[in-house]
């Protein structure tokens, strides 16, 4: 037979266990709630680069298509032809480039870290959860 005062160590420690794990809890939420902020910060970051770069292609196909093609429509003179078909050719190729660059650079996507994170605080709260009910 537990005594009372056995019964009530017992239950205060129970206590103290249960307002141990609610404080980990809600130290690891602040943490997650921390890396999520980063994570999504790197992700505002590579996605303003990305964009900018598509921004930059577009302004290089804009200059192809302003600067370039009236060059090879008003001086129709071979040579000036064959220059006029380069500088359209570069500003292409620049263009082209920088929009690959942006295409390869953008993600799209939750973030991984926060969410393998969430999984593992998620794993060790019903480890504590199923220990303390022994």
């Amino acid at each position: 037979m537990i005594s009372a005062v056995q019964a009530k160590k017992y239950d205060e420690s129970s206590a103290q266990l249960a307002s141990d794990i609610v404080e980990s809890a809600q130290q690891l939420v602040r943490l997650e709630i921390e890396l999520a902020k980063q994570e999504v910060k790197e992700l505002a970051i590579r996605n303003g680069i990305a964009i900018g770069a598509f921004a930059v292609a577009g302004v290089f196909a804009l200059l192809a298509l302003l600067v370039a093609l009236p060059v090879l429509l008003v001086v129709w003179i071979d040579n000036h032809t064959l220059v006029a078909i380069i500088w359209l050719a570069l500003y292409l190729v620049i263009a082209l480039g920088l929009a690959l660059f942006g295409r390869f650079r953008l993600q799209i996507q939750p973030p991984q870290r926060t969410i393998r994170s969430l999984k593992e605080t998620r794993e060790w709260a019903l480890r504590q959860i199923s220990s303390n009910d022994r």
